[in-house]
This record gives structure tokens, sequence and C-alpha cells, in this order.
């Protein structure tokens, strides 16, 4: 995104758009008090310059039998370019991971993994990312309570 700025309307966008990106450009437009023209020019500018990445439905985890929540801090043996991207790699492939971020502090790596119960949590576990070459520890939190869950930046 160089060199791309963000004004009060643009900002405007997003805020109606995280809120509810089903909105027509018409209704888009009326609630931002601007024509529908200009309105669908600046969504397309944010969409191509990378502002916006995409549109997709939030899925209620437990509603499709996944409300296993596992907060995961990964330490590897040697933090070295090709044992980070080789591990990046692995876990950007599994499906269970839900977020993956490179960390300071005691952990390399803190993951987000969802599952179904605590089986397929352990399966995961011992089949996928024990295997992971370089690992050197694991340790996994499960989550009891989810308190806030917001996608919506605060813009």
């Amino acid at each position: 995104m160089p060199n791309f700025s963000i004004d009060t309307t643009d900002r405007r966008i997003l805020e109606q758009l995280q809120e509810n990106s089903r909105l027509t450009n018409v209704e888009l437009a009326d609630k931002i008090n601007l024509s529908p023209s200009p309105c669908l020019r600046r969504i397309r500018n944010l969409e191509s310059s990378g502002v916006i990445k995409g549109y997709m439905a939030l899925v209620d985890q437990t509603a499709v039998d996944l409300p296993v929540s596992v907060f995961i801090q990964v330490s590897l043996e040697r933090q070295v370019f090709s044992d980070l991207a080789q591990f990046e790699e692995i876990v950007r492939a599994r499906p269970e991971v839900m977020e993956c971020y490179l960390m300071t502090g005691d952990a390399d790596y803190m993951l987000r993994v969802v599952t179904r119960d605590l089986e397929a949590y352990q399966q995961f576990l011992l089949e996928h990312l024990t295997q992971i070459p370089g690992v050197a520890s694991i340790k996994s939190s499960f989550a009891l309570k989810q308190v806030v869950y917001k996608t919506a930046l605060p813009l």
C-alpha cells in the first residue's frame, strides 16, 4: 500500500463496510452522504490499493462444530530464515490454524487453532505440529470463554 492516503470519507466507507459488507453501493453512498459514482470509485481505489483485502462471511465456529479454541506458543530450535520460512509454509497449509504470528518474547510464534474437541486437537498436535522440523517447544492454552471478538478495526 505505498503512497495511498486514506481520508475521512474513505474511513467512513471502511467503517460502514466493516459493519456490513453486503451494503449496495447506493445504500453505502447514502449512509456516508456521497453520490453513488464517487463512492464506487473510492471503493475500487481502496480495493486496488490493498486497503480492502476482500469480503467474507463470518461464521460462528460453534455452529459448525468447532467449539475449541487453542492458543499455542511455539519455539523453534533456531531462528534462521530457512527454519522460519519452513514453519510458516507448513502451518499456513493447515486448515485448523486460524491465525499465526511471528512474535517477540519467550516464543517464536503464536497460533490460534480451532478444533471440534480435545481429541482432534491432540491429533493435530501429534500428527502435524510436533512433526515440523525444528520445533523445540509447544505450550498450549485453551480458551474457556470468548469475551471480545472483533473483526472491525477502530478507524
